[in-house]
């Protein structure tokens, strides 16, 4: 298992409440690297892509990145929201951006019955961990 895909499950678990009971936690989102690349002109850092795919009803637990993500939405509908930002709702060829100091509070499929799916171009030190489970504060 990946370690995105072990965060993910851990942070889904604790966040269990959240969850539509039949939807394991698990199962929550299917995510798949695409590509991890240094970034030589970068010392240090790197991009790595992933594809996310938001199972119906899916709720991500509280996070961070601790790396710039550029979101592009593929198909279905994406509700998100920075701790100190509006929650928006992003629909097929929409963007979003997430700094490496952003607590991301929202993140979840809109629909009860489609699945969702997206682009994620992440910037980030190179081995540091995809996402971070945080509490709220």
């Amino acid at each position: 298992m990946s370690m995105l895909k072990c965060f993910i499950s851990a942070g889904a678990v604790a966040c269990g409440a959240l969850l539509a009971p039949s939807l394991h936690a698990e199962d929550a989102a299917v995510v798949t690297t695409l590509m991890t690349k240094p970034l030589p002109e970068f010392p240090g850092k790197e991009a790595q892509m992933l594809l996310v795919e938001y199972l119906p009803g899916a709720i991500d637990p509280i996070h961070r990145h601790d790396a710039h993500a550029f979101v592009y939405v593929l198909e279905g509908t994406i509700v998100m929201q920075l701790k100190g930002d509006e929650q928006v709702t992003l629909t097929p060829g929409q963007t979003y951006y997430e700094g490496p100091d952003d607590l991301h509070i929202v993140g979840r499929n809109a629909s009860s019955t489609q699945r969702a799916k997206f682009l994620v171009v992440f910037v980030k030190n190179e081995g540091a961990p995809i996402l971070t489970v945080e509490e709220m504060r």
